[in-house]
């Protein structure tokens, strides 16, 4: 393994992701000589202090990058494509959670328990996918492995923090009000969040179906090397904090035997098994919320299909859905030698 340190920028540091990726880096033990942190202007000069240390935010600029060796970007596309480039130029690494390389062919697109391979092939940025995407396929792939994929059908339940930390406040604040008999404020969503949920995320497209319906599809499609593979999604905002869910209907090229199937997912990495439905052992989103892994449970052969099987799935959308997997990329090219420092490590 490597003994490397690494110069290490987080993009969009004051935000939901970006905090998250801040804990982990430290939590997790990152090799880093230094970490700085960038967002916005208007953040410019904020202080954050984590594992009894301070650190000042700075302006993202693109003149940043010449100091550091990779940088985790989680400040949405518009950013990302305004400034990635100025980072590739530079010789630093783009770890980038927005959509706004995913579907480039010249960018891997990875997670690393599943296409670990596709790393080798970057040109200086390397994409996660979508929170929802990530937790699906972490369940479904070692099912591919066992039977072969051939369709999916997705119905998700993804928690309000996947729009970020205004949703969350929305969120809690509706559930404040109504227990106080007041109106309840909204701003975030087209309806009430609380008490309720809402079959849209991102905007509708002339196929009918949304952003992130459409972004589960195309994907699934390139994680899995399957450029055909066919899938249909609905995904649904519910009132929940954290972490997502999504209930999958998946049908297969060979026989599926529900004793293989659980084999399967309790031996695939980032994933455990919890399937005991008689007992209310099954994934919830609480249960997997900061957790590492995802759950998978309520495996069944599914009544609609031949070959078919249905499943469960939980994952914490901040963690697997976002930035440890973003962290699980570094490390693999950290441990593969593929990560390479500028200069000698300095204190950071």
């Amino acid at each position: 393994m490597s003994t490397n340190q690494y110069q290490v920028g987080i993009v969009g540091a004051t935000g939901a992701v970006g905090q998250e990726l801040f804990r982990l880096l430290l939590e997790l033990n990152f090799p880093m000589a230094g970490l700085r942190l960038f967002a916005s202007a208007r953040s410019a000069g904020r202080v954050i202090e984590r594992a009894g240390r301070k650190f000042t935010v700075a302006e993202a600029r693109p003149e940043i990058f010449k100091d550091l060796d990779v940088a985790f970007f989680s400040a949405g596309g518009p950013v990302t494509r305004a400034l990635a480039p100025a980072a590739v130029k530079a010789g630093c690494l783009v770890l980038d959670k927005s959509s706004a390389f995913r579907m480039d062919p010249a960018v891997p697109l990875v997670i690393p328990e599943i296409n670990a391979h596709a790393i080798r092939r970057h040109q200086g940025i390397i994409a996660s996918p979508n929170c929802s995407t990530a937790v699906t396929l972490m369940g479904l792939y070692p099912l591919h492995r066992a039977f072969g994929l051939k369709r999916y059908f997705a119905a998700t339940y993804q928690s309000v923090s996947g729009t970020g930390a205004a949703a969350v406040r929305e969120l809690d604040a509706q559930m404040h009000a109504w227990a106080k008999g007041e109106p309840l404020p909204r701003q975030v969503y087209p309806h009430q969040i609380a008490f309720n949920v809402i079959p849209q995320i991102d905007t509708f497209g002339a196929n009918g179906y949304t952003g992130e319906e459409n972004k589960m599809a195309v994907e699934s499609r390139k994680i899995l090397e399957m450029p055909a593979l066919p899938v249909s999604a609905t995904c649904v905002r519910v009132p929940v904090v954290r972490a997502h869910s999504v209930a999958v209907n998946a049908e297969f090229e060979r026989p599926v035997d529900l004793a293989v199937a659980r084999a399967a997912i309790a031996a695939f990495p980032g994933v455990e098994l919890l399937d005991e439905p008689a007992q209310s052992r099954y994934p919830t989103p609480l249960a997997y919320s900061e957790q590492v892994k995802c759950g998978v449970g309520r495996l069944r052969l599914d009544t609609a299909f031949a070959n078919g099987l249905a499943f469960w799935v939980s994952g914490d959308n901040l963690w697997k859905g976002a930035a440890l997997n973003s962290i699980q990329i570094a490390e693999l090219m950290h441990r593969e030698g593929l990560l390479k420092p500028k200069a000698a490590p300095a204190d950071g």
